[in-house]
């Protein structure tokens, strides 16, 4: 069969089908993200179990739950521009070696503040992984499935958490200690949590290394042939058919390219941001970043903080403290605890109930990103938004233990609204400032929730009630704000447009 000229990309891409390929680039995705929210997210369970042995106080424990965002915050501009200059997979990869090292060398720790800067440094190196990692999944999944593959791996970051909760059961109530007299420490069971913790970034970096570079970015860059062949190889892994078989001979992006030409850093560092912050990008850009503030600060740091809160629940649950409201069941369990001998470690069954909801979360991720074209994901990050703050709000007039938990648990599922977000970073912006747009808009809602961490611990502490109304009502906002979204059903514009 005749071979045609010239293809446009997203059609390219089409004509390789939806196979095994993509069913690896998803795995492969999967690691990636598991990877880094074991690493970023261990501080809520390695901060309490730490802090017999590293004698930290209040203040010092939600100073190191909030030290991985600001990691975050620190490098993820930077690699934005990298993956969008030297391509996602090099950057992918440096990322995960980074986060690994750092977190490795983090079991080491001899006290909290080498174990603050080794938990920055790494979460610094895996800043960039999750909006790379989506990247290169939407530039090789064709346009028709992307949305939902996207979504879909977001059901990983609720899994992922809830694996956490399990693996912390057993490690953690183990009561070994073996001295390493060099370092001065002991070497104890939230230090073996940590080591299980980081394996996956090692692994993830295996697997990138032996990937694909975007065939998007190939293009982008100028290099056809490249890109080409990765399509050609794509064909081939998801039909089983030779490569002469693909139906196509050139390629065409069909869209805007990079204003500056300039090789000298800074320029290029420019070029890479500047779009993003001028029509017709600027409207796009303000109102995704708003709206990753809001989700992240409202959602984020519940996350964070959930063994915390389960514990906190469970203890009171034991007490018999089952006709009050949900804060002062929070309260009654920490004055226990404040009486009692200090015992670091985390309350079993509290661990299963993260367990649980974390995995109630993922299948309802999985559920409506399965859906995502269905009811639309304009629809339902409004609807998600609205309803949990309404639930967070009311949390406070019930005095229910079971439907208090119902109420709270309807609160965090808008944490799934992530991947809604996420979907519309990667349709709206151009090929050239993608990578760097999706870093950006995360960065800047990672960033600000670090803030939130540090307010709802002492919120949950001395005003249980405030916390809720102020996040909640939060959350209410940005659901209204949501409407601002181009609909469903129009498609967003980008700079050639």
């Amino acid at each position: 069969m005749a071979k045609l000229n010239t293809v446009a990309f997203e059609e390219a891409l089409s004509m390789t089908g939806l196979g095994k390929f993509n069913f690896l680039m998803f795995i492969l995705a999967l690691l990636v993200v598991t990877g880094m929210t074991f690493e970023v997210f261990s501080v809520s369970y390695l901060v309490p179990a730490s802090a017999c042995e590293l004698d930290t106080t209040v203040f010092q424990q939600g100073l190191i739950a909030g030290i991985p965002l600001l990691g975050i915050i620190a490098t993820s501009h930077i690699w934005g521009y990298l993956a969008d200059t030297q391509g996602r997979r090099k950057a992918l990869l440096w990322s995960m070696v980074l986060g690994y090292c750092a977190g490795f060398l983090a079991t080491f720790s001899p006290n909290w503040i080498v174990f603050a800067v080794l938990k920055f440094a790494s979460s610094a190196g895996l800043a960039g992984c999750y909006p790379l990692v989506i990247t290169l999944l939407g530039e090789s999944t064709p346009q028709d499935k992307r949305s939902v593959i996207i979504a879909f791996l977001n059901t990983q970051l609720f899994l992922s958490s809830g694996l956490m909760a399990l693996l912390s059961i057993p490690v953690l109530h183990m009561t070994f200690a073996y001295y390493i007299p060099f370092l001065g420490i002991h070497f104890q069971a939230w230090r073996l949590l940590n080591l299980i913790f980081c394996l996956p970034c090692a692994i993830s970096g295996i697997s990138i290394y032996f990937s694909y570079e975007s065939p998007k970015y190939l293009l982008k860059e100028g290099k056809h042939d490249e890109a080409l062949e990765v399509l050609k190889a794509i064909y081939v892994i998801n039909t089983g058919k030779s490569q002469e078989e693909y139906e196509v001979h050139a390629l065409s992006l069909n869209e805007a390219s990079a204003e500056s030409t300039s090789t000298g850093l800074w320029s290029s560092f420019a070029s890479q941001t500047i779009p993003m912050f001028k029509p017709p990008l600027l409207k796009s850009t303000l109102l995704l970043s708003t709206l990753f503030v809001i989700a992240y600060v409202g959602m984020q740091p519940f996350v964070i903080w959930m063994p915390f809160i389960a514990d906190a629940f469970m203890r009171s649950l034991e007490n018999g403290d089952t006709g009050i409201s949900f804060c002062e069941m929070l309260r009654l369990a920490q004055n226990q605890t404040d009486t009692e001998t200090s015992d670091c470690s985390l309350n079993v069954v509290a661990m299963t109930s993260v367990f649980a909801i974390s995995l109630f979360l993922g299948i309802a991720n999985a559920l409506f990103g399965s859906s995502v074209n269905t009811f639309g994901k304009k629809k339902l990050l409004i609807g998600f938004m609205l309803m949990s703050g309404t639930c967070a709000i009311f949390l406070n007039f019930i005095h229910n233990y079971i439907a208090s938990g119902i109420m709270f648990i309807l609160y965090v599922v808008s944490a799934i609204n992530f991947s809604f977000l996420s979907i519309y970073t990667v349709d709206i912006y151009p090929t050239y400032v993608k990578a760097m747009a999706v870093c950006l808009t995360l960065m800047v809602g990672r960033g600000s929730s670090a803030l939130g961490i540090n307010v709802l611990k002492s919120l949950l502490t001395y005003n249980c009630e405030l916390a809720f109304y102020l996040f909640g009502g939060l959350t209410l906002i940005g659901g209204i704000i949501s409407f601002l979204l181009p609909s469903d059903n129009k498609k967003p514009k980008t700079v050639d447009e």
